[in-house]
């Protein structure tokens, strides 16, 4: 095997970059995203094996984001979200919230 290569791959639609370790293996690339432990891919040759690895990963994200969803969807369903309204409903009626634009000069201190 050859030395390990590290490429940044970004996601156009989720706007994060990753980073993919890629490497020659015998006559195979093989490459993978620690980020995103899912993504492990192989291909022959190097170019193509980067184009794999973009759109497993943005199929990755995308899975990982519909579970998310429906997980979501289920807990509020089931109830299992109504503690936290009523909390968020008990601190806005008792004024204690922030603005959205004041919150963003908080977070970017």
């Amino acid at each position: 095997m050859e030395k390990i290569q590290v490429v940044e791959i970004r996601d156009p639609i989720y706007e994060e970059t990753y980073t993919a370790h890629i490497q020659k293996n015998g006559a195979a690339w093989i490459g993978w995203i620690p980020e995103v432990p899912e993504v492990k891919c192989e291909e022959h040759t190097q170019e193509l094996l980067l184009k794999t690895l973009v759109k497993t990963l943005h199929e990755t994200l995308e899975a990982e984001e519909e579970a998310w969803d429906k997980r979501i969807e289920e807990d509020a369903k089931a109830g299992r979200l109504d503690r936290f309204a009523e909390k968020a409903l008990e601190n806005f009626r008792a004024g204690r919230y922030y603005e959205i634009e004041d919150l963003q000069k908080l977070l970017e201190k």
